[in-house]
């Protein structure tokens, strides 16, 4: 039986969408980090941040079109703990199209969640290749505006 994208709102909460202070992507992976590894799901923080860092040096998570996804799986996650960062002005990420990124969600996970872990990339990814959810998104209040719209958007 062929399985839909996920219904992404039960992962997203308020307290992980931030604007990003940082410019720089190592600034904003470790900013992202922080905050992710405060969650009680995220058991080792500094395991996590390395995996993070691992992750983004065997080839860049900017998938295009303005978006980032860093994301690992590990023993020291217990379930998913999905943030979100965003940047008004944009960060050099070496994306696949070269330009900068706006919207980074960094994914934590289990590593005994692998078949359920590619189906939360690919949710979303088809939420931010619609244009006008990217759009939203950008222009959204941040933090309860944001998290609105990827409910509306993921279901």
């Amino acid at each position: 039986m062929k399985q839909g994208p996920l219904d992404l709102s039960q992962h997203f909460l308020e307290e992980g969408v931030v604007d990003l202070s940082s410019s720089e992507k190592q600034s904003a992976l470790e900013e992202l980090c922080a905050i992710t590894s405060k969650h009680a799901h995220v058991r080792d923080a500094k395991a996590f941040c390395k995996a993070i860092f691992e992750r983004e040096k065997l080839v860049s998570t900017g998938i295009g079109l303005g978006v980032a996804i860093p994301h690992v799986k590990i023993p020291s996650v217990t379930d998913y703990v999905i943030t979100v960062g965003r940047s008004e002005a944009g960060i050099d990420f070496d994306a696949i199209d070269g330009q900068p990124v706006r919207l980074v969600f960094m994914i934590a996970a289990s590593e005994k969640q692998t078949a359920e872990f590619v189906r939360v990339l690919a949710s979303i990814v088809k939420l931010v290749k619609q244009n006008d959810v990217r759009s939203r998104l950008l222009e959204a209040s941040m933090p309860n505006e944001f998290c609105s719209i990827l409910r509306e958007a993921s279901r």
